[in-house]
């Protein structure tokens, strides 16, 4: 009797051990590093060998870039589908709409959160650091294209004027609304059970596969989208605008450093913390190499997933990231405002310039729709709504170049840990340890 109460504590104290090595997220073997972030290792190995083709070899690292056009491609023609798909699947099987406006609430609180945190932060640093101190640049005459009334910016952002213009990755904000009114409608019409639901379900597994096969050429793909753009403008980056990047990209590095294992803590406590440092790499990655929240997209759905963000929180809170949670260009922009500043010998300070500054980084965020290059709208929009000379223009596009990859960087990881806090706030701070206990993740 005694050996068998013996044998029934110790198999209770093996359960007990197997619980706690599930809740934090430890596997019965113990993965290698090259294991668990094998695929950023690939990404950032292709990178480094792709910049050091464009430093030695210009010429062969600008035949290279067809290879690197061809990735972004695939990545830029699944995104559309992917976010609608994603969207309209996520709302039409969604029986309780209840938990859909907790979702959608959740969403809107934490990018209103972060951005104020991360305005609160670049006001500080600038005022630490000027970015324009000791700059000499020449300006260039340029001409600032015609500026949209508030009344056009809106119905421009939120909706199209015609069908097949939602199908483009530039109207990301208008073919999320018409994503979340067709799963309503799908919702009301049956839901996950109608022949609709069952449909966009299938799409959506096929979708992810499909992203699975585009990833596999990514290490060769960023590698030659970097030989090209070293040994396009790689003499480009130790010119006048030296200063403005030793200001910006240390900035991004201590928002990173704090804010996001605090945000983790926030969303899933220690093993959160974990669990967004396993695999928030790939995304942080692809997005500083494509510069393109759009294009991290498909990769921050497969962090998610990982991570152990319900599928219905990750397939809203991450196509809605691409276009309005940017943390990294609410920094870039008022360090771009805070440049021209100090460029045209204007004192950057009082509370009414600051608001105005936030005001103006936060919409010319907004109007990035996620792809690369779509800051020149937001540049525009800065030089038009302080009054500076069209001659500032050339200028802060320099500028917006040159902080892209970390603003894109900060923007789309950033969405993967939105999506976690999103999370918190709809199923309660141990939403985590719930699904490591269930087993549904490693």
């Amino acid at each position: 009797m005694r050996t068998f109460l013996a044998g029934q504590r110790q198999e209770k104290r093996h359960q007990r051990n197997e619980k706690w090595r599930c809740y934090h997220g430890y596997d019965k073997k113990k993965q290698t590093l090259w294991q668990q972030y094998k695929t950023p290792i690939l990404l950032l190995g292709g990178i480094a060998i792709g910049s050091l083709i464009g430093v030695i070899s210009p010429g062969l690292g600008q035949t290279l870039k067809p290879i690197g056009d061809i990735f972004l491609n695939l990545l830029f023609t699944i995104v559309v589908p992917l976010v609608f798909v994603s969207i309209s699947c996520a709302v039409g099987s969604m029986a309780n709409m209840n938990r859909l406006g907790k979702i959608l609430g959740g969403t809107v609180a934490v990018f209103l959160g972060t951005g104020a945190v991360a305005a609160a932060c670049v006001l500080v640093w600038v005022n630490l650091f000027s970015p324009s101190a000791g700059t000499n640049i020449q300006l260039a005459a340029a001409e600032v294209g015609e500026t949209q009334t508030a009344a056009q910016m809106i119905v421009g952002s939120l909706t199209v004027s015609d069908f097949p213009d939602l199908w483009s990755k530039s109207h990301m904000l208008p073919l999320i609304i018409f994503a979340i009114l067709t799963g309503f409608c799908v919702a009301s019409c049956g839901g996950e059970n109608s022949p609709v639901g069952k449909l966009l379900a299938n799409l959506n597994d096929i979708i992810m596969k499909f992203v699975g096969v585009i990833m596999i050429i990514a290490p060769l793909g960023l590698g030659a989208y970097f030989a090209n753009l070293v040994g396009e403008f790689g003499p480009q980056l130790l010119s006048d605008y030296g200063r403005s990047m030793v200001v910006y990209y240390p900035l991004c590095l201590l928002y990173v450093a704090i804010f996001f294992p605090l945000y983790a803590l926030f969303a899933g406590g220690m093993t959160g913390l974990k669990r967004m440092l396993k695999y928030i790499f790939t995304p942080a990655v692809t997005a500083f190499a494509t510069q393109s929240s759009a294009a991290t997209l498909p990769v921050n759905k497969e962090a998610c997933d990982a991570i152990g963000v319900p599928k219905d929180v990750s397939d809203l809170v991450l196509p809605m990231g691409c276009t309005m949670h940017m943390d990294g260009s609410v920094l870039s922009s008022i360090v771009k405002i805070a440049f021209l500043f100090g460029v045209f010998n204007m004192p950057f300070t009082g509370a009414g310039t600051y608001a105005m500054a936030i005001a103006v980084a936060i919409l010319s965020a907004f109007v990035l729709s996620g792809a690369p290059g779509g800051g020149l709208v937001g540049e525009m929009l800065i030089v038009s709504m302080f009054g500076f000379p069209a001659e500032a223009f050339p200028l802060i596009a320099t500028l917006g170049f040159l902080f892209d990859p970390a603003a894109t960087c900060l923007n789309a990881a950033g969405d993967t840990i939105a999506s976690m806090m999103v999370t918190r706030l709809v199923e309660g701070k141990d939403w985590l340890e719930k699904k490591l206990a269930s087993g549904a993740l490693k």
